[in-house]
């Protein structure tokens, strides 16, 4: 099994806030992240995907087929956004970058080849803390 990994990057903005809670205890949870005027990252992803390479090309995916479908399917949605009311895969979430990354797993899996499976995301929000996500 061989292992394909692709990294891009995204700026965007969000806003932790539970609307069922009072502004106090969001604040008490989330902290400068429930900023009513919202605060925004610098995301890192790395996609990886798993095969076993093509005998006639060597890939087990085209890296410019893996780069456009994450453009496509991701950064185009979400870069310079406010996810939690731009991105329609988010809709009616609490946007935390734990939900982000499953719904970006459920924007990249459906679309692969059929002979490629999407081992796993990370995605970066700070140089400091990051997510990763197994499909499971």
């Amino acid at each position: 099994m061989v292992y394909l990994t692709r990294v891009e990057h995204f700026n965007a903005a969000h806003k932790l806030y539970n609307p069922n809670w009072s502004s106090e205890k969001n604040n008490e949870v989330f902290g400068v992240c429930a900023n009513e005027n919202w605060h925004g990252h610098n995301f890192d992803i790395y996609v990886t995907v798993k095969g076993i390479a093509d005998p006639d090309t060597g890939f087990v995916m085209d890296a410019k087929q893996l780069k456009a479908l994450i453009r496509d399917r991701v950064i185009n949605k979400v870069d310079h956004k406010n996810l939690n009311l731009d991105v329609d895969f988010m809709q009616g979430k609490m946007c935390s970058t734990e939900n982000l990354i499953v719904g970006i797993w459920h924007e990249l899996q459906p679309h692969l080849p059929a002979n490629v499976i999407l081992h796993s995301i990370k995605l970066y929000e700070t140089p400091r803390i990051y997510v990763e996500y197994f499909g499971e």
